[in-house]
């Protein structure tokens, strides 16, 4: 079995690329993930992306296993990527030659889709088709640089920044995966933040500003965003300003 994975970008379908368009076309089934009727969109999105792409191509679907929270955060994610490889084997049909899964942003960026491709026996052979992340929709959408002038930036999640603090040794941090908003807990001091939600989508929901005072009206429009729709995804940006220099802590 060869196993495509697509990177299809953050809900628009214009930035799926020529090349995202060949795969899907080429491919003999597509699995969509069910993830409850609270994020039924997700699946939604994924549907019309095939329609508008690949219509003739099947499509199957699989029920997303729910992640166990009792063993800790690491053995709960293993667990977790052996029952999601178990779902993808039950939902193809034996002798399926080519499989596609459309992956939210990019199959390489903080998503595990290729560790739980890892899991199959027989191993498939794996492609992967790189996607927009919701990283560079991100910088586009604010028209900013992701780093400054010969300035690292760190990438990382909410649950390392919420953990951390703020990584040693740079001014600019890029946090994904982040349902708490871990900003909350850092000294906003010197600190600005440029956050987007449903990056790319009709949707899109955007704001930037000093740390003190955007935090407390980006917490508020992802409250809302959640509430309404069931389910939100967003990232942001934090630059430290170089003059700025804390005594202690992040």
């Amino acid at each position: 079995m060869e196993l495509l994975l697509i990177g299809i970008g953050t809900g628009n379908p214009d930035h799926l690329t020529r090349e995202a368009e060949a795969a899907l076309r080429s491919a003999d089934l597509v699995l969509i993930p069910d993830k409850g009727e609270d994020k039924a969109e997700l699946a939604a999105l994924r549907d019309a992306i095939c329609d508008a792409v690949a219509p003739m191509v099947p499509r199957g679907r699989f029920v997303v296993p729910a992640r166990r929270a009792d063993a800790g955060y690491l053995a709960g994610v293993e667990d977790w990527h052996d029952a999601l490889a178990a779902a993808w084997v039950a939902a193809i049909p034996p002798g399926t030659g080519r499989v596609a899964l459309l992956v939210w942003g990019d199959p390489s960026l903080y998503d595990s889709t290729l560790r739980i491709a890892a899991r199959l026996r027989p191993a498939p052979l794996v492609r992967v088709v790189p996607g927009i992340t919701a990283l560079q929709a991100l910088t586009a959408a604010h028209g900013i640089a992701l780093n400054d002038l010969g300035r690292p930036v760190v990438i990382t999640t909410g649950r390392q920044l919420r953990d951390h603090g703020w990584p040693p040794g740079v001014d600019r941090v890029a946090v994904m995966l982040d349902g708490d908003c871990a900003f909350r807990l850092l000294d906003p001091a010197g600190v600005s933040i440029w956050w987007g939600a449903c990056v790319g989508m009709a949707r899109q929901l955007l704001d930037h500003g000093p740390l003190a005072e955007a935090g407390p009206r980006i917490i508020a429009a992802r409250a809302e965003a959640r509430a309404r729709h069931g389910w939100v995804m967003d990232i942001y940006l934090l630059a430290r300003h170089p003059d700025f220099a804390p005594e202690s802590g992040p």
